[in-house]
């Protein structure tokens, strides 16, 4: 008798796409990142794709996720389904977890955590602007500051993930808003700083310096917490060539070379001045075609430094 058919696989579902990134549905409790060669600052799509950037996104994210293995530090992360997608636990995507219960378990923590170790980014705007204080970094009172000062402690920032721009919180209306206490924020905080710390002894003999970052956390179905999203990316973090910085000046291995860009343009002046007067934000333009090869090259450069290892590209441009 002939062998019978095999059953039918169902094709991925689509769920949603967020500002680089693709989301379908596996299973009931696996979902597959797609990461596409696109690219936004500023909470803007830029109309633009990168080469090769969706797969060294996806190739960096996995590195770090086996360091977090090593350090016994929960994750998401299932492992690399093609050059461009990973495969990582599923967890409920709400804006207000509290509609879950009490207690809530298996959702996303709708926050942003973000570590910084130097000054830079709009930590440093803020500084110029007189809205922060050198003191509130942990600087002497009265103390005048410079780009690139390296921080007297890690400065720990909370804002907005779901929301259309992401927003400062206080630390109050963060644990409201993710329906976490005080505990689980500090034990994020430590979380944060020793993964923090294993990566930069991994990528300090290979010449960089980590900057500031950005992490999501997660609390599983045990409602223990857990490292998600994608972190240690030149999308999501700063790096700085350590040589350059020890001569005084700020190599960037990240996107800052793009918002550079934009802030030279005079784009981002005019967006802020939009977004402060509640007007229509004005489109982004795209970027040019040598920029665009720049920022691609940028990207698998960022790959080789953080990895120490080779890109040879096995997905399309």
């Amino acid at each position: 008798m002939p062998n019978a058919p095999a059953p039918a696989v169902a094709a991925p579902k689509y769920l949603r796409r967020g500002k680089v990134k693709e989301v379908y549905e596996i299973s009931p409790t696996e979902l597959e990142f797609r990461f596409t060669n696109d690219i936004s600052v500023f909470d803007k799509h830029i109309p633009s794709e990168i080469p090769h950037k969706g797969e060294t996104l996806a190739r960096t994210a996995a590195h770090w996720f086996e360091l977090c293995s090593r350090l016994g530090v929960r994750h998401h992360f299932l492992g690399l389904s093609g050059p461009t997608s990973m495969r990582v636990r599923r967890v409920q995507v709400v804006p207000d977890p509290k509609t879950l219960g009490p207690g809530p378990k298996g959702y996303l923590v709708p926050l942003e955590l973000i570590v910084r170790y130097y000054l830079a980014g709009s930590m440093w705007d803020r500084v110029k602007a007189g809205k922060v204080r050198p003191e509130e970094l942990g600087f002497p009172a009265g103390k005048t500051v410079k780009f690139g000062a390296r921080l007297p402690e890690p400065h720990f920032e909370v804002t907005t993930k779901l929301e259309p721009v992401d927003r400062l919180l206080p630390i109050p209306e963060a644990l409201a808003l993710a329906a976490i206490d005080r505990r689980q924020l500090d034990e994020i905080r430590e979380i944060i700083l020793r993964v923090d710390e294993a990566m930069q002894r991994e990528i300090g003999p290979r010449g960089l310096l980590h900057v500031d970052g950005k992490k999501e956390f997660a609390v599983d179905r045990d409602g223990a917490l857990m490292l998600v999203d994608t972190f240690g990316t030149a999308d999501e973090d700063r790096f700085w060539d350590k040589d350059a910085y020890d001569r005084g000046r700020h190599v960037d291995f990240s996107k800052e070379f793009v918002r550079q860009h934009y802030r030279q343009t005079g784009y981002y002046d005019a967006l802020q001045q939009a977004r402060a007067a509640h007007q229509p934000e004005p489109p982004i333009p795209p970027l040019p075609p040598l920029l665009v090869d720049e920022v691609s090259r940028l990207y698998t450069t960022v790959y080789q430094r953080l990895t120490g290892e080779p890109f040879s590209a096995t997905a399309a441009a």
